[in-house]
């Protein structure tokens, strides 16, 4: 047996009855930005141009931590993360803050922002060749622009602030200590997270222009898996509909050579290929992204994607359609497309028409190599060999199986049916659709332990319902949402208004309501834009200021998400499908004093339900500046304020939730 995990029953799924089921539904196809497969061509391939791409010679840059030493680091260019892709590097910083923060190069500090959240203190230079380097992540800033950052802290009464600043107000020379390192924000550690972007705020990888010295890399990347797909509803992969994932039980071969697939992989019509594996720099274990990947079919270039310009932050967010975000989410396998898919608009991508849509023909063999390479060079081979196969019926049985059972999914535009069928014929029964008083009756396309599959075109038109042998089920999904457009979407208890960008290809949307929870899709499927989402609860809701929209999940997990509130319909941006429920948050924050003293002070603060909002400390009635970390949920005064009135004496901190709810808390310092 060949080493393959296959997709299970329920995500497989015969030939194309398109024509006739809109003759017998009496309906016109919708377009869900389909594409033509490529086939092996010799014609040259086309890349969408990626923009402006500046001159940047080799030695331009600084290396902005401990330069001209070995560096590590925790991340690279374009590694793969929930909703975006890593715009920069993420460089180690001995595992401590307050390492000294180099500028690249020449230029002048063109913004800085101090937040909880995200980059954390987060710092700009602009260059005289209009690029600009960030540095994120730090845990102070130095010289003039500190000062002017904390005169504007004062006047603003507020330690959340943003600012951008003139060429001539603070210039800085290349080698310049800028800012000390830290662990601010979204870190998840100390380090410095640093990037290079161009003025049209696309990030670029830094280590495009010849890389680095005090990063070292000799190691080539290594393949985990890869995978085959079928994409149309007359394709196949081990004589299946769904995708084949392959992985390699042995290490890859001496000297460069790779990996290599022994096995011969049957297929048919119009494919897609699928790849899992990791780089590695010298010196360290933790895995990082792939550069860039190549496909060659039969000695010929087919598909290339290079991670070295990703758009900030519109394009970020297309990981979701780079990536196989389904799969990742119901299997755990973080797999990337080498195709580029309906909806996904990144220039990064070299292919033919088909846009990386293999079209496997019968009796012919296709020679497939895959290169994957990191920043540095380093490369590492994938071999293995496609045999077009023309799909027959076919059928085996399992005595496992003793009573009927149907179940249904959705792939692309499919209707994906598996009923279990305990008849020994030599065929499995027939699957019925209605529609009203319409009916449709399909034969399975193959049966595997008695699992008889089923395809159905959902482009003509959706059924009600689906009977085998005594089982009918509903179809759930309630309407066919194209992607591209203004759309509204309307049931008795919700209202869902999709915009032009938020989704990244045509949608079957269901919804559902049960018990003040409201269920808009599953969560496997990703958004590329805000959705918005209106509720209208069944019973008049008595406290309105305090009650708003919150994620849920089945573990009990709950999430703000907001509303405003019209007449009794509340309505709030969503970027992510699932679970919703009302719930009011009458509770105010609560916070308690852990340390004063010649250090300052730091408070513990939390919140019941909503989350902190707002914060503000008054010493002897004067405003005291305060910075806030939420991965420690603490309020903290910092020593090099130089502005703020003495830390001695009656203090009050008023609190305030995003329900509403305040409280003040009085300590003597």
């Amino acid at each position: 047996m060949p080493n393959k995990l296959i997709a299970p029953p329920r995500r497989l799924l015969s030939f194309s009855l398109l024509p006739l089921l809109l003759l017998i539904f009496g309906l016109q196809p919708a377009s869900c930005g389909g594409q033509e497969p490529d086939t092996v061509a010799s014609s040259p391939t086309t890349e969408t141009p990626a923009g402006p791409r500046p001159t940047v010679p080799n030695g331009y840059f600084l290396f902005p931590i401990k330069p001209g030493k070995t560096n590590f680091l925790a991340a690279s260019m374009g590694e793969l993360r929930p909703n975006h892709f890593h715009g920069g590097l993420d460089i180690k910083t001995d595992g401590r803050v307050d390492l000294p923060v180099y500028a690249a190069a020449d230029g002048y500090i063109s913004r800085l922002k101090q937040s909880s959240f995200g980059y954390g203190n987060v710092l700009y230079i602009t260059h005289p060749n209009g690029l600009t380097t960030v540095y994120g992540h730090l845990n102070h800033f130095l010289g003039a622009t500190a000062t002017e950052l904390l005169r504007r802290q004062y006047e603003k009464q507020t330690y959340e602030l943003e600012l951008f600043f003139k060429p001539d107000q603070f210039p800085v020379k290349r080698g310049e200590v800028v800012a000390l390192s830290g662990n601010t924000g979204g870190s998840a550690g100390p380090h410095l997270h640093w990037e290079v972007r161009t003025a049209q705020d696309h990030q670029l990888n830094p280590l495009q222009w010849g890389g680095f010295a005090e990063i070292q890399d000799h190691v080539a990347p290594m393949l985990q898996a890869f995978a085959v797909e079928a994409l149309g509803i007359d394709a196949r992969v081990l004589g299946r509909f769904g995708k084949s994932v392959f992985v390699p039980k042995a290490p890859p071969l001496p000297n460069g050579g790779g990996y290599v697939w022994a096995d011969t992989i049957p297929a048919f019509g119009s494919v897609g290929l699928l790849l899992q594996g990791f780089d590695r720099f010298d010196g360290v274990w933790n895995k990082n992204g792939l550069q860039r990947v190549e496909v060659r079919v039969n000695g010929q270039p087919f598909y290339r994607h290079v991670v070295d310009d990703v758009p900030f932050p519109d394009g970020t967010r297309q990981v979701n359609q780079h990536m196989d975000y389904e799969w990742r989410f119901m299997q755990g396998r973080q797999l990337e497309k080498l195709f580029v898919d309906d909806g996904n608009d990144l220039t990064m991508y070299t292919t033919g028409p088909g846009k990386g849509r293999l079209r496997v023909e019968a009796g012919k063999l296709y020679n497939i190599e895959i290169l994957l390479a990191d920043s540095y060079g380093n490369t590492t081979p994938l071999r293995f060999v496609l045999r077009g196969e023309q799909p027959v019926y076919y059928k085996t049985r399992s005595a496992l199986v003793k009573q009927a059972a149907l179940r249904y999914d959705l792939s692309r535009n499919l209707l994906v049916a598996v009923a279990a069928d305990p008849d020994t014929a030599a065929t499995g029964g027939p699957l019925t659709l209605f529609k009203g008083n319409r009916r449709l009756t399909l034969r399975p396309s193959y049966t595997v332990l008695s699992q008889n599959t089923y395809l159905y075109d959902l482009r003509a038109g959706l059924p009600d319902s689906m009977q085998f042998g005594r089982i009918t089920r509903r179809f759930d999904r309630q309407a066919l949402i194209p992607s591209g457009r203004d759309y509204a979407f309307t049931t008795g208890v919700m209202q869902l208004g999709f915009g032009p960008q938020t989704l990244f290809d045509t949608l079957f949307v269901t919804t559902s309501y049960k018990a003040g929870v409201w269920t808009v899709q599953q969560p496997r499927t990703p958004l590329y834009r805000s959705l918005l989402l209106s509720l209208k609860p069944e019973v008049e809701v008595a406290d309105k200021t305090r009650t708003a929209i919150y994620g849920v999940t089945a573990k009990g997990g709950r999430a703000y998400v907001g509303g405003k509130w019209d007449g009794n319909t509340i309505s709030a941006p969503i970027k992510a499908f699932g679970q919703f429920k009302l719930l009011t948050d009458t509770i105010p924050p609560s916070a308690r004093l852990l340390r004063k003293g010649p250090a300052g002070v730091v408070f513990k603060v939390g919140d019941d339900l909503s989350g902190l909002a707002s914060y503000r400390l008054e010493v002897n009635g004067q405003f005291h500046l305060l910075r806030f970390e939420h991965k420690n949920a603490t309020l903290f005064s910092e020593r090099t304020d130089t502005l703020g009135p003495p830390l001695r004496g009656p203090a009050t901190l008023y609190l305030r939730d995003q329900a509403g709810n305040e409280k003040a808390v009085n300590v003597m310092l």
